[in-house]
């Protein structure tokens, strides 16, 4: 909600996103809208991709048709994109009341869609809809599924958490269930209707789970996807995996931002690891902590993802806060404890009668 994006905003949001050094971007839905076919036209003549495939989101064919004739799957090979991302449904109860359709033509379809994509030279993606909802519905339909796209070509069958409601430990012990039982490669795609896309995408991860779906800044349907930049973060500065090119990871910050500008969204002040706010210091025990190692209140080195510390000065600031503060405004008041302590009084008395300072550098 909030957020309408011309064909030139995603064509720039594709450059960011390339330029951050993801692997694979989902670009829409050509043929489902004019201005998804529009992208993938331009995009193609228009980006030259140096680290990302371009890839075309789409559904399995029709009940009772057949792929190469689907108008909707031929749209996803027209749309020249070197990888397709295929959604089926592998929820029994979305297959008979939503597709209005068999259990087994639902296999069918996914089956022949692949098959047909492949044959056309696309690697194909598949995501299973409503996976966890319907691996507790029915665990061997939903199983069934995931082994009918890998059997039929899918290079990675994602298990989609669509309502969000998901937690992590239930998260790892379907998917690491599902990998025993099906042999298939596994990716994760987590909603954040719970609050937990990013720890259920990482518990994803420890489960076995090889490929990750997320969105920059975590935009998306109702509160929105696991947000790309914390889970890269995690994967590389946590998990010591490499999943982007070298140095990319300082871009962190700048890439964030800039597609906030282009999106028309203030970025998030306390984001994990980019916002301005995740690496600020307000408490004057955190701020005297600080001044002997940063790395006593700081889980990384903010530079390492592209931000930077700072210190807020308040009325709960002690001498440190007041020192480093200066250190940041190129003043140094190291020597001068009378001093410092004025200044620290003089902050206090102001805020009591409501000024503040935090935000406010030059009048501090």
């Amino acid at each position: 909600e909030g957020i309408n994006l011309t064909v030139a905003d995603k064509l720039a949001i594709a450059r960011h996103l390339d330029d951050f050094g993801v692997g694979f971007i989902e670009g829409g839905w050509p043929g489902a809208n004019p201005r998804d076919t529009e992208f993938f036209a331009r995009a193609r003549a228009e980006i030259d991709f140096r680290h990302a495939q371009l890839v075309a989101f789409g559904a399995t064919r029709r009940a009772g048709a057949k792929a190469a004739e689907d108008p909707q799957v031929r749209a996803l090979v027209d749309s020249g994109a070197p990888v397709i991302t295929l959604v089926a449904k592998s929820h029994d109860r979305h297959v008979e009341l939503a597709l209005r359709t068999t259990l087994e033509e639902n296999l069918e379809m996914v089956r022949d869609t692949v098959s047909y994509l492949r044959e056309q030279g696309r690697r194909v993606f598949v995501d299973c809809e409503h996976f966890f909802d319907g691996y507790r519905a029915d665990a061997e339909y939903a199983k069934a599924v995931v082994r009918t796209a890998a059997e039929a070509g899918a290079d990675v069958v994602i298990l989609c958490d669509t309502n969000g409601g998901m937690l992590p430990a239930q998260v790892h012990a379907v998917v690491a269930t599902v990998l025993a039982d099906t042999g298939a490669r596994l990716g994760i795609h987590a909603q954040d209707d719970t609050g937990c896309a990013v720890a259920n995408t990482l518990a994803a991860v420890d489960a076995g789970a090889t490929h990750v779906q997320c969105t920059a800044n975590g935009y998306g349907e109702r509160v929105g996807n696991a947000n790309l930049f914390p889970v890269v973060a995690a994967l590389e500065l946590k998990y010591g995996k490499k999943v982007l090119p070298e140095g990319r990871l300082r871009e962190t910050t700048r890439i964030s931002h800039a597609i906030a500008e282009v999106v028309n969204l203030t970025p998030s002040t306390h984001q994990p690891y980019v916002g301005v706010s995740a690496f600020a210091h307000k408490a004057g025990l955190h701020a005297s902590a600080i001044k002997v190692d940063p790395d006593l209140y700081q889980h990384i080195d903010p530079e390492l993802v592209g931000n930077t510390m700072r210190m807020l000065v308040s009325d709960m600031a002690g001498r440190a806060s007041v020192e480093l503060k200066g250190k940041e405004l190129g003043i140094d008041l190291g020597g001068d404890r009378e001093l410092v302590g004025r200044v620290v009084e003089r902050v206090k008395e102001r805020e009591l009668k409501g000024y503040t300072y935090e935000a406010a550098d030059a009048s501090f």
